[in-house]
């Protein structure tokens, strides 16, 4: 009897992970030039979320990033995060000048900007130009 009970449990149990697990659309990596060059390179819709953990604009427009990466229409979007305090010579290149900056690429073309945005629409929108 008590093997019958357990059976089922162990196959809740199990399948746990797969339920609670959010499922996202979008790549996110760390951002290193080599890998935003491989992307763009690809022809890949890139974001690039330079952010900072002290940054109160960042922590809001987090949640909005999360939403847009878990989006299926963005499927082939890579995001990736730059560390505003710790990665000066990444952004150089992209000419950050602040923190809660996002940068949408279509492959090796910018396609917009925004820094400290953080109404949805908006950023949905940005990203909506990378991803076309």
């Amino acid at each position: 009897m008590r093997f019958l009970i357990a059976v089922p449990f162990l196959a809740l149990a199990a399948a746990a992970p797969a339920i609670v697990a959010p499922a996202y659309a979008a790549d996110y990596k760390p951002f290193t030039q080599e890998a935003f060059a491989a992307a763009q390179k690809a022809g890949k819709p890139i974001l690039v979320d330079v952010h900072a953990p002290w940054c109160p604009t960042c922590a809001a427009q987090a949640p909005i990033l999360k939403s847009l990466g878990s989006d299926t229409a963005n499927e082939d979007l890579i995001v990736f995060k730059l560390d505003f305090d710790s990665q000066k010579a990444e952004q150089r290149p992209l000419r950050v000048t602040s923190q809660s900056t996002l940068i949408a690429f279509d492959g090796e073309t910018e396609v917009g900007r925004s820094i400290g945005d953080t109404d949805a629409d908006s950023i949905r929108a940005l990203v909506a130009k990378a991803v076309g």
